[in-house]
Parts: C-alpha cells; sequence; structure tokens
C-alpha cells in the first residue's frame, strides 16, 4: 500500500462510538483527541476477527509473539536490537507509567517534565502523589529545544524521574542523539530514572530519523524504561494493549512484581491485534506517514492563507499540530472560546504545563473537507 488512505465521509465518521466522536454535540467538529479517522490496516482486521472466530477471548496471559513482534519492528525501523524477553506488557502507557512510578517511587518524589507536554504525566504523577517539576522547553517562533540548564537545575535539586514524550507530544518534535546523550549523562550524574514515552515513535515523517532514548549511549541504556504502544501509530487506543521495558538488569527485576498484575488487565485481542501491527503493517503506516505529512502541508497551507496572525509548529512526526493564538483576539484558552463560537474542538494548551496558555493542540489526522471546514469556522473569530 502507498499513498494517502481513504477517509470517510463526516456522516459515516460520526457512526463510530470512540470518545472523539461522543464527546460533542453533533454540530461539533472534533479535532482534539489523539485518535485517527483513518481505516484501521487489513492484517490487524484479520487478526482481531480470526481471534473472535476461534471464540479466543479469554485472559491474556503469557504472549511472547509481542515482544518478538516489536523487536523485529524496531530492528527494521530504526536498526535497534532489543531482547524480545525483556518486553513486558500492559494496559497502556500510562498504567505502565503509574505503576513503574508506584513501584519504583515514594510519595513526594519529584519527577521532572519539559512542558509544554502530554497533559497525562501531570495526572499520573498526581494520582500516586509525587511532585512534578518542570523544565519548560525554550522557545524561539515555532522552534523548541530543550533548557539543559533547567534540566540540570532540576535534576541536581533532588529529582528521582524524568519522563520524556520522544518523539514530543504537542509539537512533534524529534531530539537529536546528541540532545539525548547529555539527557543521559545528567540522569547518570544525577542518578534519575528515565521513563520514555516512545508511542509517537513509529508515525516519524521521511526524512527524519527517530532515535530511541535507550540506544543512544550505554549510560542511556542503564537509566531508560521505554514505553510504547501501536495505539497512536495504527489507531489502536480501544483494543487496550502496550509494552514496557528496560535493558537495566536490576531494573528489570526491581519490575518483575508488576509482570502478571498489569498484564492480566490488557486485552488479549488487543495483543493479538499489536503483533499483526508490529509485523505485518508497514506498508499501512508508510500510507498514514504519507496522509499526515499530505494534511500537515494542506493545513500549513491554508493557515497561511487564511489565519496571517496565527502561528504552527513544525511537527517532524505524527498528526498533531500546535497552534500559537497569542496575536489573535482569543483569550488565554482559545479552545474554550473556539468551542463555543466556532463549533470545533481543539485540546486546551493550558493543561500542557508552561507555555500552554494562549495555545491550542489540533489533530489532522481526518479529511482535507474536515480541515477545510474547521479553518472556514474559526477564522471569524481571530
Amino acid at each position: 500500500m502507498s499513498g494517502s488512505l481513504p477517509i470517510e465521509p463526516l456522516g459515516k465518521l460520526r457512526q463510530r462510538k470512540s470518545t472523539k466522536w461522543r464527546e460533542y454535540d453533533a454540530d461539533v467538529l472534533p479535532l482534539p483527541v489523539a485518535e485517527m479517522d483513518y481505516p484501521i490496516a487489513e492484517p490487524i482486521i484479520e487478526a482481531v476477527t480470526e481471534m473472535m472466530r476461534r471464540s479466543d477471548t479469554g485472559y491474556l496471559g503469557k504472549f511472547p509473539e509481542l515482544g518478538e513482534a516489536f523487536a523485529g519492528f524496531a530492528l527494521r525501523r530504526w536498526n535497534w536490537r532489543v531482547n524480545p524477553e525483556s518486553i513486558r506488557i500492559t494496559t497502556d502507557v500510562g498504567v505502565a507509567t503509574i505503576e513503574i512510578l508506584r513501584t519504583l517511587g515514594s510519595t513526594g518524589d519529584r519527577v521532572v517534565v519539559m512542558p509544554p507536554v502530554y497533559p497525562a504525566f501531570y495526572n499520573w504523577t498526581k494520582e500516586i502523589h509525587l511532585t512534578m517539576v518542570e523544565a519548560p522547553l525554550l522557545k524561539d517562533g515555532v522552534n523548541y529545544s530543550i533548557d539543559f540548564a533547567a534540566l540540570e537545575r532540576e535534576f541536581a535539586a533532588g529529582a528521582k524521574f524524568f519522563i520524556i514524550s520522544n518523539p514530543h507530544n504537542p509539537l512533534g518534535l524529534i531530539f537529536a542523539p546528541t540532545d539525548l546523550k547529555s539527557i543521559a549523562s545528567l540522569a547518570e550524574k544525577y542518578n534519575v530514572t528515565i521513563l520514555s514515552d516512545e508511542i509517537h515513535a513509529p508515525l516519524t515523517y521521511s526524512g527524519n530519523t527517530f532515535t530511541p532514548f535507550a540506544s543512544v549511549s550505554e549510560e542511556a541504556k542503564e537509566r531508560v524504561i521505554t514505553l510504547t504502544s501501536a495505539s497512536k501509530s495504527w489507531n489502536l487506543a480501544g483494543l487496550k494493549c502496550s509494552v514496557f521495558f528496560t535493558e537495566n538488569k536490576e531494573l528489570h527485576e526491581k519490575l518483575e512484581p508488576l509482570v502478571k498484575g498489569i498484564r492480566s488487565r490488557a486485552s488479549l485481542i488487543g495483543a493479538a491485534g499489536h503483533v499483526a501491527a508490529f509485523s505485518q503493517a508497514d506498508d499501512w503506516l508508510d500510507s498514514a506517514i504519507a496522509t499526515m505529512e499530505a494534511s500537515n502541508r494542506l493545513l500549513h497551507a491554508l493557515v497561511e492563507k487564511k489565519w496571517p496572525n496565527v502561528k504552527l509548529s513544525n511537527p517532524k512526526n505524527s498528526y498533531l499540530s500546535w497552534i500559537d493564538f497569542s496575536q489573535t483576539k482569543l483569550g488565554e484558552d482559545p479552545a474554550i472560546e473556539l468551542l463555543e463560537k466556532a463549533r470545533v474542538a481543539l485540546s486546551s494548551g493550558i493543561p500542557f504545563g508552561a507555555g500552554g496558555k494562549h495555545h491550542a493542540r489540533l489533530n489532522f489526522a481526518t479529511s482535507d473537507e474536515i480541515l477545510e471546514a474547521a479553518i472556514d469556522r474559526i477564522s471569524p473569530w481571530l
């Protein structure tokens, strides 16, 4: 499969039952939540359907096929050799993050993030009574970079954990290997454990190279716990499955008590679907990336023409656009106003932490017609 993926018309999309299509009134164009309007890859449909035909719908236990499938994908796409036996299964990246922090940490431990960043990071740490601290990314127009001085300051102040969105949500930023190496060196110096959320990694655009954090150096290999899933890249969030692993033997052993408990909460059907995604759906993935690249180009062209006072991020990955509305008539939370006035739903920038005011996140993994309609609806309010 090559080229763009077909997308159903709005009326058909509204028949879906996911939160994207049930959260808002029927007159709202929903572009917030990170799920795609693309059709599911045929190998995944076949794998899930075959499980149902066999009435194979019991509990999830040992499932070595998933570790093998992900290791194969990592080698093909990133030339990264992962030990399949180190890979553990869980419900989703959120559950894994919470349980890892609960296992390795204690109440009040400091967790560093680099905002603006995925809001769930804040919710997860709050749930288990850890202390979130921020080392905000440096902003230069629509470009962002790591503030290493701020990062070292927080590490030196006693941080125990660092959570990185790699690639970065909502910016679509691909971190350079040299930057990841520098973070790993700081983590080694201050004894910080790194959790690398790499859920968007497969969606890296052509001409760009994603680097798995744990692969950049020996220091990183010993410091990083990788968390990922097929959920974002193949649109499988509803199948409730993800993986996590570390190449540090001590950390691997410390996390052993988690394995059976969190694995049993994941979906057997989801595990089968993930195996198909990682082992049989590369062509579909390439088509999805091409579709996103085309939609991103369209979005930039429309904004340049119709929203001259608005700035867009330049993502190198995935289907999320970080939009700066600070030079418009909208207030600190543009998403609230645009939902009410334009009947377009975006993600509010404020929950993304420092740097989120006057911003919103737009999901462009949809049809050209829906993107154009959303732009037209919003234009009068800027």
